[in-house]
């Protein structure tokens, strides 16, 4: 059987198919989103009634292989990865991640996975490598065969309530004063993160803490760390959550990394720990009768962290812990320009002074390094903002733990010092990529990073990513008219 029909006919998902027919029918469903990712993190897809539910789950639905690189046009007019003539990706719906939108109670949404077209004459039906979510879980399934072990993630979504003028415009301003941990000007926007909330809970959020961050309008809620592909996929859906709650408030949800010099830009820490054993354990969040599958509302529990301490020295990790740091930090480098993949990601990096990881190093509770141990068996990944695709992170941080774990990978020893101090005393650090272009030649350069990316996947990233950097290089900003337009006589 082709990969497609395998994923059609796998033990227990015709049971999971009627399960959400039944779901249909209690919860009054008339039409749902079926949607995937693409290379820069954008939600896309279709919308069918939800009348053929059965059909699309049984024969699945056609959209352009294009729609992997958001059908995205380069600066020579070339489409990115797949040209007109391409034939289309089969859509596959996962059942167990259909939930009901709270918004509008009448629509669902459920991911799916996306396959070759059965009539490809090379690899007819098999995984759409361009597909980053499927990536992932074969990915992740691949390092547990391998390891034993299962990455479990908890992220750090910042992110930017910016205001509109009347038109609908953006005046370029957050809604609130730049106070980190301001309990009044959190307040100012606890109408749009309670409904955030609200939402999120009703789409399987377990929300843990929130808090208003250092730039205008910057906000930051943390929701129950669990299984990396599980948490990318929440990750999704809080986007998809702020944009509508910004709708309804007439406002921006801005996840551009770094809208405003002079204060903080928008990062999502990653924390990462890898674990044995364990079960997942369904948290009905208050919910009487839940308004998605159990998966939806489900977080893996117990086990092994293997990244607890094996010493007396509670602040240096056991030694799959640093096996793994050591992998990262190999390839610091190439994750740069997954963790930072815009051009306006290194804004963040040059605006030094707010905690921005600029250096190649490791340490326990030390944010001015790229990793540091945040707490006993979690490691937080800096590098990463919040214009990232998770999907991407998730595997090339799985690759970078195998290369480690594999390879016996020593990261040296942990920096205590403030970076800056350690460098005025002689310290050699090296720095991380400080440009899209320098990260994504670092990228070009590792293999290992690249093996997150398989074939099309990777050919995607760069050319759309490369592209991206060309536009900026060639386009005249602000900047330059504010520089050089009276510069002479």
């Amino acid at each position: 059987m082709t990969d497609l029909e395998k994923h059609v006919n796998q033990p227990g998902r015709a049971k999971l198919v009627k399960q959400v027919r039944a779901k249909i029918n209690e919860l009054k469903i008339d039409y749902i989103f079926f949607q995937f990712i693409s290379v820069t993190g954008r939600v896309v897809g279709k919308g069918i009634p939800a009348d053929h539910w059965e059909r699309t789950c049984e024969k699945g639905f056609q959209l352009v292989y294009g729609a992997t690189a958001n059908l995205f046009l380069d600066r020579h007019n070339n489409y990115i990865g797949y040209g007109p003539e391409a034939k289309e990706l089969v859509g596959i719906p996962d059942p167990e991640t259909f939930c009901q939108l709270p918004w509008d109670k009448k629509v669902a949404r459920v991911f799916v996975t996306c396959f070759r077209n059965r009539e490809e004459r090379e690899n007819p039906g098999g995984h759409l490598t361009s597909d980053c979510r499927g990536n992932l879980r074969i990915i992740a399934k691949e390092f547990k065969k391998k390891h034993g072990y299962q990455l479990r993630v908890g992220t750090e979504p910042e992110m930017m309530w910016l205001t509109r003028n009347d038109d609908g415009t953006p005046t370029g301003k957050g809604f609130s004063k730049p106070y980190c941990y301001h309990i009044d000007q959190f307040e100012s926007l606890r109408p749009v993160f309670m409904k955030v909330m609200e939402y999120a809970r009703a789409m399987g959020f377990d929300m843990i803490q929130g808090d208003h961050e250092d730039a205008p309008g910057q906000l930051e809620l943390n929701w129950m760390y669990d299984d990396v592909l599980r948490n990318a996929d929440r990750l999704s859906t809080y986007r998809q959550i702020c944009a509508q709650v910004a709708r309804e408030f007439n406002l921006i949800a801005c996840f551009m990394t770094k809208p405003f010099m002079g204060v903080s830009a928008s990062g999502c820490h990653t924390n990462m720990s890898l674990w044995t054993g364990g079960k997942d354990k369904i948290n009905k969040l208050g919910h009487k009768s839940l308004p998605g599958m159990d998966e939806v509302f489900s977080y893996v529990e117990g086990g092994t962290n293997t990244f607890m301490p094996d010493t007396k020295d509670v602040q240096l990790p056991g030694k799959i812990g640093l096996k793994s740091i050591g992998g990262v930090m190999k390839h610091l480098p190439a994750l740069t320009a997954i963790g930072s993949s815009t051009v306006n990601s290194y804004r963040r990096l040059w605006d030094q002074g707010f905690w921005a990881p600029v250096y190649a190093d490791w340490g326990y509770q030390n944010r001015t390094c790229g990793l540091r141990v945040s707490a006993p068996g979690r490691f937080e990944y800096r590098s990463v903002d919040s214009m990232h695709n998770p999907y991407l992170m998730g595997a090339s941080l799985l690759k970078a733990f195998d290369d480690g774990i594999t390879n016996n990978i020593d990261p040296g020893k942990p920096e205590s010092r403030n970076i800056y101090e350690a460098q005025k005393a002689g310290k050699n650090v090296k720095k991380l990529p400080l440009s899209l272009g320098e990260a994504l030649d670092r990228l070009a350069e590792d293999k290992v990073i690249q093996s997150a990316m398989p074939d099309e996947m990777y050919k995607i990233f760069h050319w759309y990513k490369n592209d991206e950097w060309e536009r900026f290089l060639g386009a005249t900003t602000q900047w330059d008219l504010d520089t050089y337009l009276d510069c002479l006589p």
